[in-house]
């Protein structure tokens, strides 16, 4: 195996059904954490203002507004991820290698499956 990193056969082919996973999590994540904190953002929010309090309705819009922020952030962290790994894989001799790793956390549905299937068969 020491012979074949960097190439299509290499580290992230050998271990590409762990790099899937961590694609199917973060994909996950990318759906359910911003829909929680702008529903958790929306309650505060509903709260505040069936109170009629003035401060907490301030206090609930800030809150909700730095709620959206945080889920639009967490929604393109795969694409953050795709891009650093992308740079990663325009270094030298790697990037055949590192682009099974990206693939495979960016799109887990995607090629990596075929990757992730000839890992469980035995085949690489």
């Amino acid at each position: 195996m020491g012979a074949d990193i960097g190439t299509s056969a290499g580290f992230c082919a050998h271990s590409a059904n762990v790099w899937q996973i961590v694609g199917y999590v973060l994909l996950v994540f990318k759906i359910v954490i911003p829909i929680l904190l702008i529903i958790w953002g929306m309650l505060d929010l509903g709260r505040a203002v069936v109170a009629s309090k003035d401060d907490e309705i301030k206090k609930a819009t800030k809150s909700l507004a730095y709620r959206a922020v945080a889920g639009v952030i967490i929604f393109f962290l795969p694409t953050i991820v795709g891009l650093v790994m992308g740079f990663i894989s325009s270094f030298g001799e790697v990037e055949e290698d590192w682009d099974i790793c990206r693939t495979c956390i960016v799109n887990p549905n995607g090629e990596c499956s075929g990757y992730a299937e000839d890992v469980w068969n035995g085949n690489l």
